[in-house]
């Protein structure tokens, strides 16, 4: 446990412990809000997805956007990378490929804020464990 040696200590104490009771909080209702899971495997990384959620987790907050941005492991799509999966409540998730920042804010703007499709969606490649 840090040591408070001042009150500006206090404050960012706080202020950490705010913020992950919120992120609790959402965590608990996150079917009513919009989903962001970013593809961070080896390939992901590499390919620049810790940048493209960074960027999610900043945009969504200043555009007073609901949502959650978490990491995932590989998509399966390496030849993509890196790719998102968005999910908007009520609809079925979406997957993105080549996301880079100019691409993550069209996303943003034109699909979470407008429900109008982008380039860049993926086509589904596999089956659900429930079909099979």
């Amino acid at each position: 446990m840090a040591k408070v040696k001042s009150l500006a200590d206090l404050r960012k104490m706080k202020e950490d412990l705010q913020s992950k009771v919120h992120l609790r909080e959402k965590g608990d209702n996150y079917e009513n809000l919009v989903q962001v899971k970013v593809g961070m495997g080896t390939s992901g990384i590499a390919s620049g997805a810790k940048e493209v959620f960074n960027f999610f987790v900043d945009e969504l907050e200043k555009r007073s956007i609901e949502g959650v941005v978490t990491q995932t492991g590989d998509m399966g799509y390496n030849f993509a990378e890196p790719t998102i999966e968005v999910t908007i409540p009520g609809k079925e998730p979406i997957v993105f490929g080549n996301v880079d920042m100019k691409k993550a804010d069209q996303i943003i703007e034109s699909y979470i804020k407008n429900g109008e499709l982008v380039e860049g969606i993926l086509p589904e490649n596999y089956d659900k464990i429930d079909n099979k």
